[in-house]
């Protein structure tokens, strides 16, 4: 009988062959159902005989939550982008360049079709997978390697192979982009539809957003790929052509695109990119574009960099599907810099597979280059099948009581407490008088308030203390503070500083109405959240809002609702809701329970000896009162304690609302 060491290692290096058939070679030799039998086996046999644990072993994938979150990690070698074209005379210029400063030298170029997805460069040591880093911002990504390891098309050890035998020895870096393929992506999202939850939007914004999960598990429930690109070794004449690379990537186990291919001119270059054109929606991923280099890797490194580009790389991107829309509205976004933002308001339309309802106009010189204006038919598209933009303004379909929009007038009408400036030289308006991290403080301070998620000691002096050392640089990185960092600072002890970072880890699950609340988006008070919070429940369902479903919630008008718009249309809030998820904040919704005060309004006013008002809102609201800043005619009562607001008791004696002390306020909670 075999020996269970011997079955193990028999049983793992079988299953890594018909992995290696299923995923590289897309040629299986045995049916799915044989690779669960055999897995079955193994796993049992290993939780008969833990000793026999290999951290090779397919079973060992799934690690445990990620605590504290994602590492910062420096790239030995930068990530780089490349440059974009658009068109065969782009590509000609880039390719007459290269010759002159190659000096005749001939080469051949190496194109491949550029995937969708997440770069990411995996580290093997000696061939075993030991660290996956996240592009990042190029010099510095994340360390996601619990998270890759579920990742059944990434080997946990390199394939042994006579040819590359060196590749197994030493540091090997395989650079590629981690992908959800469309197959993939429809079966998960029919499951999703028949348990009743939202579809998700795209499969490239899914990969990105899975692969920063902390929870691994999750991530390996997720049906996500690798393809490589790129393998990198310390001498770089291991690695002499870009076709080499692919072989190499294939031998030691690798999945990489087989469409890439190598030529000697330019022309064969573009018959390879018309030839995707009309391809690319049959292939297995998403894709922009191609990828065209120099297939000489030496000749590659010697031209070097341009800017933050290389000189002998390009990305040639296909031309953006297009639609047509309406724009409804154009409301301003206030960013965390001050920097005031025109965003244009869509009659929803479907552009490369998602849904586009908004777009981001950029400045007021660039509403009136195209000439904008709202009721207009325009024409938008995705910049990189991305992010949606407007190409042009069909004028022959205008209104004819369309008018020209005007940035100043629009500033002073929707933001009529603020003061702008458009310093000289600039294109962009700002608040005036403001500041980045006054804004910013401003902003975590209000997220971290009573009101808002009440979170204990991170107060103003707090909040300053983080974001003067660079902790924090919007409201999401509280939750990625630590102990040691604030021991570094002056104002904490070991004792203080734990206090802030449990009291902010105990708010990752903060009421929906109070985490709205907490996102200071402007005119949405307290009362405001909780009826957004009603009408919607959850925050992925309040950012894809249309105007009309804002406009439909009770007591919220145009002015309220193009704030909100205007707010998730912001490309730097969106990206912070992606990142609250993406750090496991996730806020909870009850429905209101109906009280004895349900159907009533009521307004506070003054100071009240029972403690604050927003104290004593939340009591009526718990009795299933509503409660408002302003008296208006549906108002049940006015709750005036010492020293009330002078307009609000005018008004309310206006209307006929009547005017109740704080002994009617303690009767109604008793």
């Amino acid at each position: 009988m075999t020996e269970p060491a011997q079955r193990a290692a028999e049983l793992r290096e079988l299953l890594a062959t018909y992995s290696y058939e299923y995923h590289v070679l897309d040629n299986p030799s045995v049916d799915d159902a044989v690779y669960d039998s055999l897995y079955g086996e193994l796993k049992t046999l290993e939780a008969n005989h833990p000793e026999l644990i290999t951290p090779d072993s397919p079973t060992q994938r799934v690690g445990g939550k990620l605590l504290g979150g994602f590492k910062k990690v420096t790239h030995r070698v930068r990530m780089m982008s490349l440059n974009d074209v658009f068109d065969r005379t782009e590509v000609q210029a880039w390719a007459g360049r290269m010759d002159k400063l190659l000096s005749g030298r001939a080469h051949e170029f190496f194109a491949d079709i550029k995937m969708d997805g997440l770069a990411c460069a995996l580290i093997y040591q000696d061939g075993v997978f030991i660290q996956a880093i996240t592009r990042g911002d190029s010099f510095v990504g994340e360390d996601v390697t619990a998270n890759v390891r579920t990742i059944k098309n990434v080997p946990l050890t390199l394939r042994d192979s006579k040819d590359y035998k060196s590749f197994l020895r030493g540091r090997t870096e395989i650079r590629g982009e981690i992908v959800m393929l469309k197959k993939d992506f429809g079966a998960l999202n029919r499951k999703r539809l028949e348990a009743g939850e939202p579809a998700f939007a795209n499969p490239r914004n899914l990969a990105a957003g899975t692969i920063r999960q902390i929870d691994p598990g999750l991530v390996a429930e997720r049906p996500l790929s690798f393809r490589a690109y790129d393998l990198l070794r310390d001498d770089p004449a291991e690695v002499p052509t870009c076709m080499f690379t692919y072989e190499a990537l294939t031998a030691l186990g690798i999945s990489r695109n087989p469409q890439a291919s190598v030529f000697t001119t330019v022309g064969d270059v573009m018959n390879f990119v018309d030839e995707w054109d009309q391809k690319r929606h049959t292939l297995p991923f998403n894709t922009d574009g191609l990828v065209i280099k120099l297939n000489d890797r030496a000749l590659y490194a010697e031209l070097g960099m341009v800017g933050k580009q290389p000189r002998g790389a390009v990305a040639y991107k296909y031309a953006a599907e297009q639609a047509t829309t309406v724009v409804k509205d154009i409301v301003l976004s206030i960013g965390r810099t001050g920097a005031a933002t025109p965003v244009a308001v869509f009659d929803p339309v479907v552009v490369a597979g998602t849904t586009v309802q908004h777009a981001s106009l950029h400045n007021a010189d660039e509403i009136e280059r195209k000439d904008i204006r709202i009721g207009d038919t325009v024409i938008i598209f995705k910049a990189g099948d991305i992010i949606p933009q407007v190409l042009e303004v069909i004028t022959k379909l205008r209104p004819k009581d369309a008018k020209p929009w005007n940035m100043a007038d629009e500033l002073a009408r929707q933001y009529p407490e603020l003061d702008f400036e458009r310093p000289d030289g600039e294109v962009v308006w700002r608040v005036l008088g403001a500041t980045g991290p006054m804004l910013l403080k401003k902003a975590v301070a209000h997220y971290a308030s009573k009101g808002a998620l009440d979170i204990d000691t991170l107060g103003e002096k707090n909040v300053e203390a983080l974001v003067d050392a660079g902790l924090v640089n919007d409201p999401a990185d509280i939750y990625t503070v630590t102990t040691a960092d604030l021991l570094k600072l002056d104002r904490f002890a070991p004792v203080s500083a734990q206090k802030l970072v449990d009291a902010i880890q105990a708010n990752k699950t903060p009421e929906l109405p109070r985490f709205i609340y907490g996102l200071g988006i402007r005119h949405v008070g307290t009362q405001t959240a909780i009826d957004l919070a009603e009408a919607f429940a959850s925050m992925e369902a309040l950012q894809d809002a249309t105007l009309e479903q804002l406009e439909n919630v009770e007591g919220i008008g145009k002015v309220v609702a193009e704030s909100i718009t205007a707010y998730f249309a912001d490309e730097d809030n969106r990206a912070l809701m992606a990142k609250f998820k993406q750090l496991g904040v996730e806020p909870t919704f009850a429905t209101r329970a109906q009280g004895p005060l349900a159907g009533q309004v009521y307004v506070i006013t003054g100071s009240l000896e029972m403690g604050s008002r927003g104290e004593a809102a939340d009591q009526l609201r718990a009795r299933g009162a509503t409660v408002k800043d302003a008296v208006t005619k549906d108002t049940t009562a006015l709750i005036a304690g010492v020293k009330p607001g002078g307009s609000k008791v005018t008004k309310a004696n206006k209307l006929g609302i009547p005017v109740v002390d704080e002994t009617a306020l303690i009767r109604l909670l008793a």
